[in-house]
């Protein structure tokens, strides 16, 4: 499974399935995706 289509259904399991909810599901994950460093590639952690 591509893993965007697991980050979207992830959220809606989590956050329900309306539009509101989901958009601020995505709005959550993009914070999470900031504090990370918007890095798409992580380094392999040992």
């Amino acid at each position: 499974m591509l893993y965007s289509m697991k980050i979207s259904q992830d959220i809606r399991r989590e956050h329900g399935a309306s539009q509101a909810e989901i958009e601020e599901g995505m709005a959550q994950k993009a914070k999470e995706f900031a504090a990370a460093g918007n890095r798409v590639y992580l380094p392999i952690a040992e």
